[in-house]
């Protein structure tokens, strides 16, 4: 009896083993973290000032072409539509926009407000994957003053070429723009943040600027052609100015962590003027005017609005671009630089 009862609790002690080592190996399974998968639509979303809004791209989405002072100017042809890399695009850039209107500060621009708070709200609705800023120009080396500027040098022969007080000053306008930028930066990494997105959830890519010009114009019609430059300043706008500001860029890219794609050289051989009479092989703008910006944006549109299309890409240089950024966001690298290539395209070259 007793050996009988013995063996009753050797066999309670095993089941009970048995028991405790199976639950063991259900209860972790039973409790492990499930992991829910993300079913929304990819996005692919840009950020920042006329260069990347579509400004000289045409087609630009109702409401943004001077109707109750929004021109904004956000094309159908803009670079970020241009991309294959997400199923769907968002242009939040705005014509003439600066780094705070790219942050979280509260301030409108064309009657806009925060582009890192509006998307925030496209976060949450969609996966994005990839997010394009290009901002700075704006800020202090107020690109689209300057260009004035050197204008109005052109039309005054007894005056000295723009480029003369530009070499100076440049380098500093550039020190005081990078940190506007860096804050703008982060405030996109912020809206990424509070939308529920860890840095490495996403693509942050800063882009610098192609330049819109060159000195190889034709010599005596290039004004006349539509961009009466000095040779002299467009040649130091496109080897010195533009690269000066895509390094400063670079430099901000850098200290904060996100990637960088370089487009200073983005449109060479192909900037306004470069084609003589001919401008048809042209991904830049000359001087343009539309005499028919009243129809949407009224008396407002008379004065700088009726010319703001000038000298950015225009839908041919987008396309280029919009190509260039797809290939470098799927070689995964963390810099690269749009050139031209063999094929006479633009390519993502590291």
């Amino acid at each position: 009896m007793r050996s009988v009862r013995k063996r009753v609790r050797i066999f309670g002690v095993a089941l009970g083993a048995l028991l405790v080592g199976g639950l063991a190996v259900v209860v972790p399974a039973a409790n492990a973290e499930q992991t829910v998968a993300d079913d929304r639509q990819t996005a692919i979303v840009s950020l920042g000032d006329s260069a990347i809004s579509g400004e000289g791209a045409g087609d630009y989405e109702p409401g943004t072409n001077g109707e109750n002072g929004n021109w904004c100017h956000r094309s159908a042809n803009a670079l970020v539509h241009r991309t294959a890399v997400a199923d769907r695009t968002f242009n939040l850039a705005c014509s003439g926009a600066d780094s705070a209107n790219v942050s979280l500060a509260d301030t409108t621009h064309y009657t806009e407000g925060s582009q890192a708070r509006r998307l925030i709200d496209i976060a949450r609705e969609f996966r994005v994957t990839n997010v394009l800023v290009q901002v700075g120009a704006n800020d202090d080396p107020a690109f689209a003053d300057t260009m004035v500027d050197c204008i109005l040098a052109w039309f005054n022969p007894f005056g000295s070429d723009c480029r003369k007080d530009l070499a100076d000053e440049w380098p500093q306008r550039l020190t005081a723009m990078a940190p506007k930028v860096e804050v703008a930066i982060a405030d996109v990494k912020s809206a990424m943040s509070q939308a529920g997105y860890a840095d490495g959830d996403y693509n942050l890519v800063l882009t610098s600027y192609a330049s819109p010009l060159t000195e190889q114009m034709d010599e005596i019609l290039h004004g006349p052609q539509g961009c009466p430059f000095r040779l002299d300043d467009a040649e130091f706008g496109r080897t010195v100015a533009v690269p000066q500001l895509s390094e400063a860029l670079r430099g901000v890219a850098t200290r904060t962590g996100v990637k960088f794609l370089d487009f200073s050289r983005g449109t060479e051989g192909h900037e306004a003027c470069s084609g003589g009479g001919d401008s048809s092989t042209e991904w830049q703008n000359r001087v343009t005017v539309d005499p028919w910006a009243w129809v949407t944006g009224g008396l407002d549109a008379i004065g700088m609005h009726m010319a703001q299309q000038s000298f950015h890409p225009n839908a041919r240089g987008h396309a280029q671009l919009g190509t260039c950024v797809t290939e470098f966001v799927n070689t995964g690298a963390d810099s690269a630089a749009c050139v031209i290539g063999a094929d006479g395209n633009l390519h993502a070259v590291q």
